[in-house]
């Protein structure tokens, strides 16, 4: 016979991850009839009180666990552009080891540093982690911005948001002003709630996001 312990730890997983989606459900916009940002403010009161209370020890705990929620919710948004929040977060090695060995657009120092944990051989570390903000990894703020003014991007697309072209003038924006970053940030992450979701029979669960299953 299971434990009181053993019987709710299941319990509490479960409650985990109805928070967990009612989160992203929650930053879901008003583009549908069956979708609305203030649902649960009368259908469930309590319901953002617990996301907050839930996500918060989850990040306390983890702090890489705030890049994922981020990304997950950018890809469950947007899963046709793959441009992004890369100020937190880890990469692994299998995705910017082109970036650091081939590339010109980075730091030869920079670039000298990562390839000690990552070797160029495919299949040999691709697992090990480096930071994507060089400074702060785990702080949600524009030390990112500032890498790529050093050519210090750590993925190819990184730094391809300063490498001479349309976007430039945005890198130095919010290197100048952390508060047009912030801006910005929520503002972009409203606008991708607010694409048309797929509601019904329409669309699918992709097993994976790179394509229909």
């Amino acid at each position: 016979m299971a434990t009181r312990a053993s019987a709710a730890a299941p319990a509490a997983r479960r409650c985990s991850y109805v928070v967990a989606l009612l989160f992203l459900i929650a930053l879901a916009g008003t583009s549908s009839a069956q979708l609305s940002t203030g649902f649960y403010s009368y259908s469930c009161p309590g319901a953002y009180g617990a996301v907050k209370s839930v996500m918060q020890a989850a990040i306390a705990k983890e702090k890489r666990m705030g890049a994922s929620i981020l990304r997950l919710f950018f890809h469950d948004c947007f899963v046709q552009v793959r441009r992004r929040a890369h100020t937190i977060g880890l990469a692994r090695c299998t995705n910017f080891r082109a970036h650091i060995y081939n590339d010109t657009d980075i730091d030869a120092a920079f670039a000298k540093t990562r390839q000690s944990g990552c070797p160029s051989t495919s299949g040999a570390g691709d697992n090990n982690l480096a930071p994507l903000d060089l400074q702060t990894p785990t702080v949600f703020e524009n030390n990112y911005y500032k890498n790529l003014l050093s050519k210090k991007g750590l993925l190819h697309s990184d730094q391809e948001l300063f490498n001479g072209g349309a976007t430039d003038a945005l890198v130095q924006s919010y290197v100048g002003c952390q508060s047009t970053f912030f801006a910005d940030f929520v503002t972009g992450m409203i606008k991708m709630g607010d694409i048309t979701p797929l509601t019904g029979s329409n669309g699918q669960i992709r097993k994976n996001c790179r394509r229909v299953n």
